[in-house]
């Protein structure tokens, strides 16, 4: 899990908190996941829950009718992740091809280990609803690491051959959390690498890069935060990145791939 690479999202939600990436049908998802792939992503992310902060969950029916047809169709163009938190969703999805469970609750590793597929087990504090309201940590580098670690080797016990771990950018952490968290990616890529794992990190058009201008910037305006954050994840140890702005993003691994000597000549 040396390489580098780019995760492209398609959320078949009416309320994803970037437009771009918000599809209302199956027809939409696929002409967007066709996109993805064809911009070079080397896995689509499929989710039909938001987990933006604040969001309000949906049904077990609502999650299967949104995303498994969308899996199915896509997955003959690629790997097709499903970004989910049910089981009963995961267990669909990978039935209709998705390959790797992105997880956002830390509870689907069994499903993962007994399905034979890929999974990324990322740190969030709280739930969507929730985990915006008072986030709090005594060292939240420390505290990541450790959760992080217990629930990698969990995975390992319970069969997971494919790994990733992902800090969790913006799952209950404040400014200041997200900004340590990224200063500390170089040690966690470190860690990933002791597990047998890739580094997983999604920044992209989340608030805390808006929160870096006063007054803070639109969701609409941070893109240029995000094609910079991408940047520091890959420099500091990233083999994968999640992004809403795929073609852009895969731009930037390419100009980080070029060796300096090729260039000048």
């Amino acid at each position: 899990m040396t390489s580098r690479s780019v995760m492209g999202i398609v959320n078949v939600t009416p309320d994803s908190f970037v437009a771009a990436a918000r599809t209302y049908d199956v027809t939409s998802a696929l002409a967007r996941g066709r996109e993805l792939f064809d911009a070079g992503c080397a896995v689509v992310d499929v989710g039909g829950e938001s987990t933006r902060p604040g969001a309000a969950p949906v049904s077990v029916a609502d999650e299967l009718e949104r995303t498994v047809d969308v899996v199915r169709e896509l997955s003959r163009w690629g790997e097709v992740s499903i970004d989910t938190r049910k089981e009963d969703v995961a267990r669909a999805a990978v039935a209709a091809g998705a390959s790797i469970l992105n997880d956002v609750s830390g509870t689907l590793a069994h499903v993962a280990g007994e399905l034979g597929v890929g999974y990324v087990a990322m740190h969030a504090q709280g739930t969507p609803e929730t985990m915006q309201l008072n986030p709090h940590y005594d060292d939240v580098g420390a505290e990541v690491e450790s959760f992080l670690v217990n629930l990698a080797s969990d995975a390992r016990r319970l069969g997971v051959d494919r790994l990733w771990i992902d800090p969790g950018i913006g799952f209950g952490k404040t400014f200041e959390h997200n900004i340590v968290l990224l200063s500390h990616l170089p040690h966690f890529a470190e860690v990933a690498r002791e597990l047998g794992a890739g580094l997983l990190v999604g920044t992209s058009r989340k608030r805390f890069l808006g929160a870096l201008y006063d007054p803070v910037l639109h969701v609409d305006d941070r893109f240029e935060g995000s094609l910079a954050s991408a940047a520091w994840a890959f420099v500091h140890g990233a083999t994968m990145v999640r992004v809403h702005d795929a073609r852009e993003t895969m731009r930037l691994l390419h100009l980080l791939e070029t060796p300096v000597n090729e260039v000048a000549r």
